[in-house]
């Protein structure tokens, strides 16, 4: 049974950083694309960052130079590095897995505020 559970989110205040976590289970995070999006209130969900299974990595515009999305192969887990926060970051992050079905968690908020 596939399973991805979020951790990490809380209330920062704008320019900190943040650290989100995917801990996945029923399959092996290395053998798929792996992602984060993101949805603000009022707002449609929309893409953040995404990791192959081969190691490539992409970003929102938004989020470029600033987030970051690793796997750790280890742990099963995907995370998410998340610098220079701003107020427009606020939003419940959603882990997801991409492959012959989609899969998502059922999300974390964060809150950037000051």
């Amino acid at each position: 049974q596939v399973q991805l559970v979020e951790s990490g989110g809380g209330l920062v205040q704008p320019g900190e950083s943040l650290r989100l976590s995917c801990a996945a289970s029923g399959f092996t995070v290395s053998a798929y694309s792996m992602g984060w999006y993101r949805q603000a209130p009022g707002k449609m969900r929309e893409f953040v960052a995404r990791i192959s299974d081969t190691g490539f990595d992409d970003y929102s515009d938004a989020v470029t130079g600033r987030f970051a999305i690793s796997r750790d192969n280890a742990k099963n887990m995907v995370n998410l590095e998340m610098n220079s926060l701003k107020s427009e970051d606020t939003a419940v992050y959603y882990c997801v897995r991409w492959g012959r079905f989609v899969y998502w968690g059922q999300g974390t908020q964060v809150t950037v505020s000051s």
